[in-house]
């Protein structure tokens, strides 16, 4: 199973609801339709409009993000698991790279992590190097660091996706070459067998992918889908990342 998941980040009225009609159209009727997943992460104010809308399609809907405690707090604009769950998300990302800036530590994740698997919310846990350390040569300890430090075997693979997205490519355009994204799947991979067992979670790669690139991906057996930023904003750019996939 492939998938492809948009995450919205700061976009979206309730009128963009024509956006996720248009995608959802197309893979009602999409001849591959059931090879892949389509996923959307709008942000906190349209989750439950959309959640409503799509309950009985095929698109599910999940959050971009979540507080680090369980239920209700006292902490001001703070959105728990608990309450993205209510209103209908099925999952959500943590670790994105816009988070981790932002003072996302190793046991606040953990923390968020914990408190989504208890709301039965599945976690797409995002990982990744920036350019820096990429230079460095830094890359693949920075990725064990991330993974080792949040995730437990006692969390269970089947609640996860892993998507890795270098910060360096995310809307630069610029993405890793195929024998660089060989290399790296394949560390994370064996980074998760040792977390989780034989049992791994799906792989997905995030930053830069368009209609024009996803096909240097086809031939990657790791990488089992996409997170995708900017080009999930209009519909037809999204549309065009999945045919061409499968072309």
């Amino acid at each position: 199973m492939k998938y492809f998941i948009g995450n919205w980040k700061m976009f979206g009225v309730p009128k963009s609801i024509n956006i996720l009609d248009k995608i959802n159209s197309f893979y009602s009727k999409d001849r591959n339709r059931k090879k892949y997943k389509v996923i959307i992460t709008p942000p906190y104010t349209l989750i439950e409009t959309f959640s409503k809308k799509f309950k009985n399609k095929k698109i599910s809907i999940g959050s971009q993000n979540c507080y680090h405690k369980d239920f209700y707090s006292s902490n001001t604009a703070a959105i728990s698991p608990y309450m993205i769950k209510k209103v209908g998300a099925k999952l959500t990302l943590i670790g994105h790279s816009d988070n981790r800036a932002e003072g996302d530590s190793d046991e606040i994740l953990k923390n968020k992590v914990i408190f989504s698997l208890k709301n039965k919310l599945k976690v797409v846990f995002c990982i990744g190097e920036n350019k820096k350390q990429k230079k460095n040569k830094q890359t693949l300890n920075i990725l064990k660091k991330q993974l080792t430090k949040v995730l437990e075997k006692k969390f269970k693979s089947n609640n996860f996706i892993v998507a890795y997205e270098p910060i360096w490519s995310i809307g630069t355009g610029k993405i890793p070459n195929e024998d660089e994204l060989i290399k790296t799947t394949l560390h994370i991979k064996k980074i998760l067998k040792k977390i989780f067992g034989k049992r791994v979670p799906p792989i997905i790669y995030g930053g830069s992918v368009d209609g024009g690139n996803v096909k240097k991906f086809k031939n990657i057996k790791e990488i089992q889908g996409f997170l995708v930023g900017g080009a999930s904003k209009s519909s037809q750019k999204f549309i065009d990342i999945i045919k061409n996939y499968y072309r």
